[in-house]
C-alpha cells in the first residue's frame, strides 16, 4: 500500500469499527497475493470501502471519470489507482483497464448488479462482469455486505449508526465456461456472460453473516 492508500484504509477500518460497528468474515477466503475479483451486491456508497478495508491486501476501485476532474478527488484517486468510468458504468476503455489490472496481479471490486438497490435487497446482475470474468484468469471471491442499505441506502442522506457487516465466500474459478468463451461464436458468448454473472450473484445470495469467522 502507498501512504495515502493506507491512510485511507486505515481511516475507513477506524469508522467501520466504531461508529458502524462492523464484523468480517471470510478474509481467509480471499488470495493475499494475484488478480482477484471482488463480486459484491451493493446496497449503499459504503459498500467499495468496506469490501476494501476488511482486507489487508490493497484492492483497485471503479469511480466515474468525472471525479477525476475534482483538485482534491482526482489526485487521492489517482493515488489510490482507482479505475475511471463513464458515467453508464461501462465502455470499452475501462474494461480495458480492469483487464490490464487484473493482468498486472491487481485485485478489483466489481458490483454485478451495476447499481445499488432501490430496496436493499438483491438485483438482478449485468453481463458485464461475465465479460471480465470470461476476459480474465482471476478468480471470483463472491461478497456480500449487510446492513449498508439501513446505514446509509438511498434513502437517507447522511450515514446512520447501523451494524454492517462483510462475508467473503470461497473463490470460483470458471474454467469451463472460460474455455467455452475462447472458441464459441458471439451469440453464444453472449449467453455465457450471462450465465457466468448468473452464477455469481447466485453464490453471492448464498452468503450469510456469521457463515465464516474471521
Amino acid at each position: 500500500m502507498n501512504f495515502l492508500y493506507w491512510l485511507g484504509w486505515l481511516s475507513f477500518r477506524a469508522a467501520f469499527a466504531t461508529f458502524f460497528r462492523w464484523r468480517v468474515y471470510g478474509t481467509g477466503n480471499v488470495p493475499q497475493t494475484g488478480p482477484v475479483i471482488l463480486a459484491a451486491n451493493h446496497a449503499s456508497y459504503l459498500d467499495p470501502p468496506l469490501v476494501g478495508a476488511g482486507l489487508t491486501r490493497p484492492i483497485h476501485y471503479l469511480a466515474r471519470r468525472s471525479l477525476f476532474r475534482f483538485p482534491l478527488i482526482g489526485p487521492l484517486l489517482r493515488k489510490w489507482k482507482a479505475v475511471p468510468l463513464d458515467r453508464d458504468g461501462g465502455g470499452s476503455q475501462g474494461m480495458k483497464v480492469i483487464l490490464e489490472r487484473l493482468r498486472a496481479g491487481g485485485g478489483i471490486v466489481l458490483f454485478p448488479e451495476g447499481t445499488r438497490s432501490h430496496d436493499g435487497r438483491l438485483q438482478s446482475p449485468e453481463a458485464g462482469i461475465g465479460f471480465v470474468v470470461a476476459k480474465s484468469e482471476a478468480p471470483v471471491v463472491p461478497v456480500r455486505v449487510f446492513g449498508t442499505f439501513e446505514a446509509f441506502g438511498r434513502q437517507h442522506k447522511v450515514p446512520r449508526p447501523r451494524q454492517v457487516a462483510v462475508v467473503y465466500g470461497e473463490p470460483m474459478r470458471f474454467e469451463k465456461l472460460r474455455a467455452r468463451a475462447a472458441t464459441c461464436d458471439k451469440a453464444r458468448l453472449r449467453e455465457i456472460y450471462r450465465e457466468i454473472a448468473g452464477e455469481i450473484m447466485t453464490a453471492i445470495a448464498r452468503l450469510e453473516q456469521g457463515e465464516y469467522r474471521k
